[in-house]
């Protein structure tokens, strides 16, 4: 038996494949620090393709699996199996491929939205539980060093008592009609057999809402949203706002959009509270800023000896070296790799509370989601989103 963190971590893979940039990220990511070795995978469902990108890759023919069953059992039965699977596949196929790991007791890393209603959601949560296996959801965002800084001081009361939270996704990327130009992402995001019609929520709203819910900690009580489509013809809607009423009775605003003109990636939080707010932006990660009652502003920057912990053991390099998207990635995977390890070395595990995000969490999104457009259908009345969130971890 190997020695406690003597021995990487072994990771597969379903989908990642040619043209799908989440996949390469979500490489990238694992390698970073060096907890993981992609071993075994589906790389899209084209065998020979699958097969070239494997490969390239690294990874031997004889795990380049043909379908999600085959590459469950097999990895079961290994010595040397996959301790964790990145699906990373439309969302359509999320609940079939993960369920199929987890009922082997492989832990999964699931894109979001973690499937299409919250009775699957709230299936896998119920299926990894019985298997001791782990379900984590990459909302990513909130491995950014500066929102872990921005939790822990509003969570330590910081800026006092929280009176409103303002956070938007408000991306341009899809303000034309990519879709029918052939675009490989667009075609399927604006599908709504593969996305959802409410398409734009499941895949930038709950960013944004899980973002609004880590770094304040509290849960919607209720929601009232509405939905629109701007670019003519398309199926799916691509614009969303969404009024909240937060625990403790706190309003808050979401505003998802894949049709923000001029918009890059369009990430952004601001939290007022009775002292004090504060605001990140996904452009500029590195920085937060902080604003007291008489408007004077601090800039707090990634890697200032002064932060909180749960910012400070995220910094890789030093003061005035700014760190992105694929090492907040890389955060994930790290904070996910000390309960892989710990798990399979049956030592502590350790005990955070930021860290990453679980299947709860993705049950929470798909619940968002299905209230937002609960919501609509209804003109824009109040509905509770978290019954089954509440019914699911009783």
């Amino acid at each position: 038996m190997s020695a406690p963190n003597s021995r990487q971590l072994v990771a597969g893979m379903v989908g990642g494949g040619s043209g799908a940039d989440i996949g390469k990220t979500h490489r990238y990511a694992m390698r970073l620090d060096g907890h993981f070795d992609l071993r075994a995978g589906i790389f899209g469902r084209d065998p020979k393709n699958s097969s070239t990108i494997a490969v390239g890759l690294g990874v031997p023919a004889e795990r380049n699996y043909r379908d999600s069953h085959e590459m469950a059992e097999a990895e079961a039965a290994r010595e040397d199996g996959v301790d964790v699977v990145v699906v990373a596949t439309p969302n359509d196929s999320h609940f079939q491929i993960a369920r199929t790991f987890l009922e082997h007791g492989i832990s999964v890393v699931c894109e979001k939205p973690l499937t299409q209603d919250s009775t699957t959601a709230a299936e896998l949560v119920r299926i990894a539980g019985a298997n001791d296996a782990i379900l984590a959801v990459p909302h990513c965002y909130s491995a950014y060093a500066m929102v872990r800084q921005a939790a822990r001081m509003v969570r330590n009361g910081e800026l006092g008592a929280i009176r409103f939270v303002d956070v938007e996704h408000a991306s341009g990327w899809a303000a034309t009609a990519l879709e029918k130009e052939g675009h490989k992402q667009a075609k399927w995001r604006t599908n709504p057999d593969i996305a959802g019609f409410p398409s734009v929520v499941g895949d930038l709203g709950t960013h944004a809402f899980h973002l609004l819910r880590y770094i304040t900690g509290l849960e919607a009580e209720r929601l009232s949203g509405r939905l629109q489509t701007f670019v003519p013809g398309r199926r799916v809607f691509d614009n969303a706002t969404v009024e909240l009423e937060l625990s403790g009775n706190v309003p808050a605003r979401v505003w998802a959009s894949m049709a923000a003109t001029g918009h890059n990636h369009g990430l952004r939080i601001r939290v007022y509270g009775e002292r004090g707010s504060l605001e990140w932006q996904h452009e500029d990660p590195h920085h937060l800023k902080v604003q007291d009652l008489a408007g004077a502003t601090t800039i707090l920057t990634h890697g200032l000896s002064t932060l909180h912990d749960d910012a400070s053991r995220l910094t890789r390099v030093g003061l005035g070296h700014p760190e992105g998207f694929l090492e907040a990635f890389a955060n994930f995977y790290s904070d996910l790799a000390e309960v892989l390890r710990a798990r399979r070395d049956s030592t502590p595990i350790p005990e955070r509370e930021l860290s990453f995000p679980t299947g709860i969490d993705g049950l929470i999104g798909v619940q968002f989601v299905e209230a937002v457009a609960a919501s609509h259908q209804d003109d824009s009345a109040w509905k509770t989103p978290v019954s089954a969130y509440r019914k699911a971890t009783a």
